[in-house]
């Protein structure tokens, strides 16, 4: 290839995933190492391994913790069931559940307490349709895709909501939720979408960049959500698209021929990474990076109490 790299705007780190992470380390800086977190923190290999190599270690059953020990709940947030173990088993526990997933729990539970029912648009399995799922024993149904609507039975028909997964395809849950909308015209929606904001910034960036080049290519984990409907949008929209976790995993013949790359990446991704991708097409012959025009994030979430009231030079002054 020779030509240009274009980079998409914004890219990489949510204020979420900023936090979980920094929720990880002051704990070892404060605590020391190990800490135990509960899934991997937020769904990215390289973040991941680094903080293996800090004295992290993940785990899924809260019995492989010993009692006593600091743990650390990933972005994606649990259930109340896996809360009440971790409290029972007399953990100390810090919270790194994405302040926009708690909200989605939040909702749950006091609409819960009105009686409301619940459809949740997600994909199965994935940690956060868990943790939300999980914040009622009953009366919450999802929904994958809109033939999955017709299949609800509810319980009673007159109070009714809807949440959603916050990594989700914005247009994709958009037409599910038109599809609920017609089947349960008396549905409660969320006063604004539960589609993080980050999520829509980040599809939104790739609206923009896939028309403009030839590929495109997203910096993220095969388990990220959102880095997977990144490159499927990217494709949905005409352009072949491809995901890699880093520079190594390019393929060469993907530019050959091709004068202008997209590229972005997912919001568990950090910038690193994306510079390393540069570094290595410039190797395959790129002559410029040019930056796209999009949204400023400035949103920054507070820390637990007990980990944010000093800086983490003043953390790590404590420990040495």
């Amino acid at each position: 290839m020779a030509g240009e790299i274009l980079l998409a705007e914004p890219r990489g780190f949510c204020a979420g995933v900023d936090r979980a992470i920094e929720i990880v380390e002051r704990a070892l800086l404060k605590f020391g190492a190990p800490i135990y977190v509960r899934h991997e923190i937020v769904h990215n290999t390289y973040v991941v391994n680094d903080l293996k190599a800090k004295g992290a270690i993940f785990i899924e059953n809260l019995a492989e913790v010993p009692p006593g020990a600091t743990l650390v709940f990933s972005a994606h947030g649990v259930s109340q069931a896996v809360r009440r173990e971790a409290e029972a088993r007399g953990f100390q526990i810090f919270d790194a559940t994405c302040p926009l997933v708690t909200k989605v729990h939040v909702e749950v539970a006091k609409l819960a307490r009105e009686g409301y029912e619940f459809i949740m648009i997600g994909h199965k399995g994935h940690p956060e349709v868990e943790g939300t799922m999980g914040q009622l024993s009953e009366g919450i149904h999802l929904v994958e895709d809109v033939s999955d609507v017709a299949r609800v039975h509810l319980r009673q028909q007159d109070k009714l909501a809807v949440v959603t997964q916050t990594t989700l395809s914005v247009d994709d849950a958009a037409e599910i939720l038109q599809a609920v909308r017609e089947r349960f015209p008396q549905v409660r929606e969320p006063k604004q979408q539960d589609i993080c904001y980050a999520t829509q910034n980040r599809q939104d960036a790739v609206k923009l960049l896939a028309p403009q080049v030839e590929v495109v290519v997203v910096v993220g984990s095969p388990t990220s959500s959102n880095s997977n409907r990144l490159r499927e949008l990217a494709e949905r929209l005409g352009t072949p698209a491809y995901m890699v976790d880093g520079a190594e995993d390019l393929d060469p013949a993907w530019f050959e021929g091709r004068s202008q790359v997209g590229l972005t990446a997912g919001a568990s991704a950090p910038e690193v990474l994306v510079q390393g991708v540069i570094e290595r097409l410039r190797a395959l012959g790129a002559t410029s990076v040019r930056k796209l025009d999009g949204v400023t994030e400035h949103t920054r979430f507070p820390l637990p109490m007990g980990l944010g009231d000093k800086s983490m030079a003043e953390v790590a002054a404590e420990r040495s």
